[in-house]
Formats: C-alpha cells, sequence, structure tokens
C-alpha cells in the first residue's frame, strides 16, 4: 500500500484552529474484501490512501453540514474515463445524533485517499467509509438496504420542510435526494435494475419520511402506488417493461390522475375516453387534482375504454413526458400538504396503444390501487402523527427538567394518550400490511369483501386516529405547539393531517362499507 501524504480543511473552520488535540480514530475497510483494513491516530494528517477494484462499488456521496464549520471530510478521488472529479464523503457524529451520507457510485476507482481536517472538531466522535464489492452488494446490507438510506431522504425533506410548506411548492430536495440514493425504484424487481424491497418496506419509508415532511412522504406514496400496479398488472407488456427499465436507470416520478370535474371526484368512474386512430390513441381529461403534475416525469390516469363505453368501464393509460401537455385550470392554495402541488389540469395526449395496460381498471383497482394507497397513506398520516408526538415528547422533557420532579409537567396526560394512540396506529398499519402480503398474489382473496372492507376501514380509522394524535401533541405542547415558530411547533403537523380524512372522503368511504358488513356477523374470537 502507497501512502500519499495529503490535508484536508474543514469547511468554513480556520486553517489554525485552538482546539484542544484530541486521539480519534477512523476505521477504513479494504475496497475487496470489506474488512477493516487500519486503524490510526487522526494526530495523523492523512488516514489511508490504496487503490481501489474496478469493480468496487463505492459508497460515495456529498452531505450538506447542518454547521459547515463542523464537516469532516473523506476525499476519493475517480479517475474513470468518463469522469475526473474529486467527491467528498461526509460521515460524522454531532451530539448523540449520526449522520451518514451514502450513495452507490458505478464506477472504476483508481484510488481513494482519506484524509482529515486540520482542525477536528471536539465534536467529532467517528469518521468512517465502507466500501461494497459485487459479492457483498448482493446481499442487503445496512447501507444498501433502501430503508437506510431513507434516512438521508428523510434529513433533506426535514431541512426543507417549512419552506416548502410555507411557498407551497414541490419539495425538489427531498426528491434530489431519493433520486440519488435510487428510492423511486426500489420495489422493481433487481432483474430489471431496483432493489426487489417489499410493500412494507415502502411502507417504512412513507413513515420515515412522513416524521420529516408530509408532503414529500405524500408524494413518495403515490408514486409507489403507479410502480405497484405496473409491476402487477403490466407485467406482460414489452413496453411497460421497457418502463420499469427506464424508471431505475432514470428515477422517473409517477403521478396520477382519477378524478375529473364532471364524475364529482369518483375513482370508479371516468367522463375521458380513449379514441383510437390506427396504431395510437389520443384523450382530453380535466382533472381536477393532478398531484405534482408538473413536476411528474409519466402520468397514469384512468379513462373511457371507448367513447361509447360507460363511465365504469375503464383503462389505465400510461404517459411519459413529451406524449402529453398541461393546462392548468385550478391552483393548490390550501391548509395543509401545501407542497404536493395537487393543482388542477386539464391533460390533451396522444401516444401509442402499447401504452394502455393490458388490465380492465375494474381489476387493478381492488388488487392494488385501494391496498397500496390506504397502506401508504395511512404511514405517511402516522408519520406525521409521530412526527408531532416527538416534539411534544421533547417539550415535556424540557419542562420536568425545569421543574420540581414531584410536580406533574402541565401537558403529560396529553403526551401518554397521545403515545399511546400512536402505538395502536402503529399496530393496525403493521397488522393490514402482513394481511396484504400474505395474500401475495391471490387475485380472489385481495378482490374478496371482507379484504376490501378491512383497507378501506384502515384508512378512515388511520386519519381519525393520526388527527387525534397530533391534536394530543398539540395540546401538550400548548401554546409553543400552536405557534407557526419554534422548535415545538405542530401547527405543519396538524394541518397536514387534517388532510387524511377529506382525501377520499372518510364519510363516502364509509357509506359504501356499510351494506357490505351486513353480511358479515361479528367475530366469536379475539384472532378470527
Amino acid at each position: 500500500m502507497v501512502v500519499q501524504r495529503c490535508e484536508a480543511r474543514a469547511f468554513g473552520a480556520p486553517r489554525h484552529s485552538s482546539a484542544p488535540k484530541r486521539r480519534k480514530s477512523a476505521w477504513v475497510l479494504n475496497s475487496r474484501h470489506s474488512r477493516l483494513l487500519r486503524r490510526q491516530s487522526a494526530s495523523e494528517p492523512l488516514f489511508a490512501s490504496f487503490p481501489g477494484s474496478r469493480s468496487t462499488r463505492n459508497v460515495i456521496n456529498s452531505l450538506k453540514m447542518l454547521r459547515t464549520s463542523l464537516a469532516v471530510m473523506l476525499v476519493l478521488q475517480l479517475r474513470a474515463p468518463r469522469i475526473r472529479r474529486q467527491v467528498c464523503v461526509v460521515h460524522y457524529r454531532l451530539s448523540s445524533r449520526t449522520h451518514t451520507a451514502s450513495a452507490v457510485c458505478r464506477t472504476s476507482v483508481r484510488s481513494i485517499h482519506i484524509c482529515r481536517p486540520h482542525a477536528i472538531p471536539t465534536h467529532v466522535q467517528a469518521l468512517r467509509m465502507k466500501t461494497l464489492d459485487p459479492f457483498d452488494a448482493a446481499t442487503p446490507t445496512s447501507i444498501t438496504h433502501p430503508c437506510t438510506r431513507a434516512r438521508f431522504v428523510a434529513a433533506a425533506a426535514a431541512e426543507h420542510a417549512a419552506e416548502v410548506d410555507r411557498d407551497a411548492r414541490f419539495p425538489s430536495e427531498a426528491f434530489a435526494a431519493a433520486r440519488q440514493h435510487r428510492l423511486l425504484s426500489m420495489l422493481v424487481p433487481v432483474e430489471l435494475g431496483g432493489d426487489g424491497a417489499s410493500v412494507s418496506d415502502v411502507v417504512d419509508v412513507c413513515y420515515m419520511l412522513g416524521i420529516a415532511c408530509g408532503s414529500s412522504a405524500m408524494i413518495f406514496a403515490m408514486h409507489q402506488i403507479q410502480v405497484v400496479i405496473l409491476l402487477r398488472h403490466a407485467q406482460h407488456s414489452p413496453w411497460h417493461q421497457q418502463l420499469l427499465r427506464r424508471l431505475c436507470d432514470e428515477q422517473l416520478l409517477f403521478a396520477s390522475s382519477t378524478t375529473e370535474n364532471q364524475t364529482g371526484g369518483a375513482v370508479r368512474a371516468s367522463a375521458c375516453a380513449v379514441e383510437r386512430e390506427g396504431s395510437r390513441f389520443s384523450l382530453v381529461k380535466n382533472g381536477t387534482v393532478m398531484s405534482y403534475g408538473a413536476e411528474a416525469d409519466g402520468i397514469l390516469l384512468t379513462s373511457r375504454r371507448a367513447p361509447d363505453a360507460p363511465p365504469s368501464d375503464q383503462v389505465l393509460v400510461t404517459f411519459v413526458k413529451g406524449d402529453y401537455q398541461l393546462e392548468k385550470i385550478k391552483e393548490w392554495d390550501t391548509m395543509g400538504m401545501r407542497g404536493t402541488s395537487s393543482t388542477g389540469y386539464t391533460l390533451r395526449g396522444s401516444a401509442g396503444a402499447e401504452q394502455i395496460i393490458p388490465e380492465s381498471y375494474e381489476r387493478i383497482h381492488p388488487q392494488s390501487m385501494v391496498p397500496i394507497a390506504h397502506l401508504t397513506w395511512s404511514a405517511v398520516w402516522c408519520g406525521i402523527a409521530a412526527g408531532a408526538v416527538s416534539r411534544a415528547r421533547r417539550f415535556v422533557r424540557k419542562g420536568a427538567s425545569q421543574t420540581n420532579a414531584a410536580q406533574a409537567t402541565p401537558g403529560a396526560s396529553h403526551l401518554t394518550r397521545a403515545m399511546m394512540t400512536l402505538r395502536a396506529l402503529r399496530g393496525s398499519i403493521a397488522a393490514a400490511v402482513a394481511s396484504y402480503e400474505s395474500a401475495g398474489g391471490d387475485a380472489e382473496r385481495l378482490e374478496a369483501i371482507d379484504f376490501q372492507v378491512g383497507m378501506n376501514l384502515l384508512k378512515v380509522n388511520s386519519s381519525e386516529s393520526a388527527i387525534e394524535i397530533v391534536q394530543h401533541a398539540l395540546q401538550a405542547c400548548g401554546l409553543s405547539g400552536y405557534r407557526n415558530d419554534g422548535e415545538f411547533s405542530v401547527a405543519r403537523q396538524l394541518r397536514d393531517v387534517l388532510s387524511s380524512s377529506i382525501m377520499i372522503n372518510n364519510e363516502r368511504i364509509l357509506a359504501g362499507a356499510a351494506s357490505s358488513l351486513l353480511l358479515f356477523d361479528v367475530p366469536s374470537r379475539l384472532r378470527d
């Protein structure tokens, strides 16, 4: 191993620091064996320099610092034929929280130089880097699993959540991070270029993003609904299989449009119709709500099969950018979920007939649209509620540290109620996810009345419980939670979660489920 002397300096830090010298250690993993290579004192300016394997998948990324003066960096010199640049990889610990930057770079690396800043802040407790070889990447690890990568996306979403809410704009930073960490294709099978993740993994990510930013989480959830539909109902369509490959390669973002002015928001009825002209078709759809339509790379929308078809005879059409034009017909200035940019558009599109999903929407809706939507949305609302509870918990703990231990902390009872309800909500969502995954590809079981009623009631229960949790968190925080500013504010969480009961209105769902529930007896055993 050739060790090359080099130095690096923390961004924003003075060249000479008066910080006391402390012995820090760095752990560098061999790029071929992913094992401990060496451990050196941080008093030396260089930790290690070693050649990288051509087949190495190197974990690289640049993480925006919470405080630039506390940056600690690893420097990798990439000298691949098409890439000549220097990349910073950061892993540092600030107080009790660890922030790790990671992403997979599919390029050959000739050399890796690991340096330390001229002055290491006392807050920094660890500095490390890992590289993964092909045999390591074949199985999920703590660094390659989507739920691990989602932490970094959640950090980006949290950093810009207030700005996204204030300006009612698309959370571009969160989705730049989602693309960088390849989360948009996490459900796609490995053979097509994805992670082959499960629905339960997606639900976990929705929950994590919900804690950080409700709008980012909801957009991610709606995108994954479309991915499930493509995977389940277009698996025999060569065009859609190629689209899934593009999703993995380009990290495309998919939106949907299932409601129209003429149908009063009914999802299972369409006014627009597919008009075929030889091997192509065209349609015009007036969508009352088309979340992040302008920012999406493709849109899946419902339409009547033909101009003479009844409203319930629907197909699902796939458009990618270039196939359609959007004309804004309604603005999006709402109380909450402001970052979803759910503007109304008139869509005019034309494409090849192969872009119509082969299966009818009559099967797509109960097998995929309803269960995946209600599972992921529930996870988003639960995450929003958990974020509010987290703030309430910090507020109550702060109050408890400043008062007499024998004196009850104001708001403590509301925090208890919030945490109690949150535990029950998380349990109900986890049980519903297990029920869906146990059904697998059994279309008959997925379309069964009891399963459909269960998924619909999950949505109602999740929305009502999440609202209750955030309201308890507000009471626990008092005026500090009611404020729009401050570290204990739950105003954004409350406004976001209130959308849950009117996003496919609960009253509509309850009215539709009432007649179905009359068919079932009350269970005689607890676990029936």
